[in-house]
């Protein structure tokens, strides 16, 4: 505890700017999704309102599907497109800009929506969705990337995880504000709609105090000078040249400062494993069943006999339990290490969904079975928050060198758009047919991801970025000779950290 406070008093620049980049990252993620739960109903009738204003008659039931649907869908389209330019446009204009500019993006997106039902125009929703979503898509790696080029090595753990945190607080957030009494009613449903562009306001507005990530001054631009100054303004007054040769020796290992494109680094055989274990743990986040989770919640409430009133808050303690697991995981990550969390995440999450299953199919045959149900429900979600979620986006940022990072996480981040994209779509169609047995899918996917994390994901913690591409290079030239790694910083870059 006291080693905390103490790093709390040292880093007090790192922690506000980790605040300050997670209420306009992920925290806008996990509002989104909560909130258009809360505005169904809402949007619907106003969308059916509309139609019967303009041609006299009410909108056929499944052109109001199609367009409801519409109204979700579209911010995956979004966050696909935002995704994929967030390379070329953090190489040209880096991390802080990018984000200063996408936080008014969000602004504009959230006036639109707010002024839809005023103009009488579901149209703006639509609209305002897809601008969201765009937001979304770029604000998101910007979020991970610079989070993780900002922390010092014994830190980088828990900075990491505070974006699975940020996306827990932006669900419990949106859910809290979805309800009846505050923003969910059919007289507030636009505030709550326009409501995503105040955490984006509070980041467009504090940010410009804030500097730039150090190894991209560094490494891109050649300011020493502002490096240190950064240096200096996040991590306090003190010695951090350990912190700085690694930068150094990650930038004495690359051939030149040049950003690699997506189709380059895929060919490169460097980051072979890499690759590898980005797609298999974004594949996993997808496919782990928490979405089927939170969509069997209702379900199991209402099987259980609880008043449908009372169903709305029971489900807001879910996302609760998934908010104080975050916490827990920010607080274990540097003891623990990410691979521990990942690995026995994995295995425990199976085991769980083992029991949901068995729970779900015998809820009928006592009427304690379905508490039952809910109790391993809310554990899975507390597991899944603990381990998984948070130490995923850490190994994200932590296994690509700087030069390849941007274009990693547009694999990633794409990858995960199209995973919300076809699993919303499929995911009723499976559910359908297969019923709560639908769950054995993902206890599947969960065992086998676990035992490939086991046999090839490195560990991490405590590595600089140097090291752990030593790690990789092993799997990587498994038959080959293994290319030498400068240790060495040469004496050109070599400048005083007593800042």
């Amino acid at each position: 505890m006291t080693g905390f406070l103490s790093d709390l008093v040292q880093y007090q620049g790192l922690f506000r700017m980790v605040t300050v980049l997670g209420i306009g990252g992920t925290f806008q993620i996990g509002f989104q999704i909560s909130t258009i739960t809360y505005m169904s109903q809402h949007v619907k009738a106003f969308i059916n309102e509309t139609w019967l204003e303009r041609y006299g008659y009410p909108i056929h039931q499944d052109n109001l599907l199609f367009l409801w649907s519409i109204t979700v869908s579209i911010f995956g389209i979004g966050g696909l497109l935002g995704s994929s330019g967030s390379r070329y446009l953090t190489v040209k204009y880096g991390k802080k800009k990018c984000l200063l500019c996408n936080n008014l993006l969000m602004i504009v997106a959230a006036s639109i929506m707010g002024c839809s039902k005023i103009a009488r125009s579901f149209e703006m929703i639509l609209i305002g969705r897809f601008m969201c979503g765009v937001s979304a898509g770029l604000c998101v790696p910007l979020h991970h990337q610079y989070v993780g080029e900002i922390s010092p090595r014994k830190l980088r753990g828990f900075a990491n995880s505070t974006s699975s945190f940020f996306w827990s607080l932006g669900k419990a957030v949106g859910q809290i504000s979805g309800q009846r009494e505050l923003l969910g009613s059919q007289s507030l449903w636009p505030m709550l709609m326009a409501s995503c562009g105040l955490p984006a306001l509070v980041q467009l507005v504090t940010l410009p105090f804030f500097p730039e990530s150090p190894p991209y001054l560094l490494m891109h631009k050649g300011d020493q000078e502002g490096c240190k100054k950064a240096i200096r303004q996040l991590w306090g007054e003190g010695h951090h040249q350990a912190e700085i040769d690694d930068i150094m020796k990650e930038k004495a290992t690359m051939k030149n400062t040049k950003i690699l494109s997506v189709l380059e680094l895929m060919k490169e055989p460097a980051f072979r494993w890499q690759l590898y274990m980005i797609v298999i743990l974004t594949a996993t986040v997808q496919l782990c069943g928490i979405n089927a989770i939170y969509f069997y919640t209702f379900e199991v409430l209402q099987a259980a006999g609880f008043d449908e009133r009372m169903i709305s808050y029971m489900t807001l303690s879910v996302g609760l339990s998934e908010l104080v697991a975050a916490v827990v995981c920010s607080s274990i990550i540097e003891r623990l290490g990410r691979k521990v969390l990942i690995r026995g995440g994995y295995l425990t999450m199976g085991s769980l969904l083992a029991g949901i299953t068995v729970t779900l199919s015998l809820q009928d045959w006592y009427f304690w079975m379905p508490y039952c149900s809910l109790c391993l429900i809310i554990l899975f979600v507390v597991v899944f928050g603990v381990g998984p979620a948070g130490a995923t986006v850490s190994i994200r940022v932590e296994i690509f060198k700087l030069s390849c990072r941007p274009p990693a996480f547009v694999i990633s981040a794409v990858m995960n758009w199209m995973g919300v994209f076809v699993i919303g779509t499929t995911f009723p169609f499976i559910v359908e047919r297969l019923k709560h047995f639908c769950f054995l899918i993902f206890m599947g996917v969960l065992f086998t991801s676990g035992i490939i994390i086991h046999l090839f994901l490195p560990e991490t913690k405590g590595k600089s970025i140097v090291e752990i591409t030593e790690e990789f290079n092993k799997l990587n030239f498994k038959k080959k000779r293994i290319p030498t790694t400068p240790h060495h910083v040469t004496e050109d870059h070599t400048f005083c950290t007593r800042l």
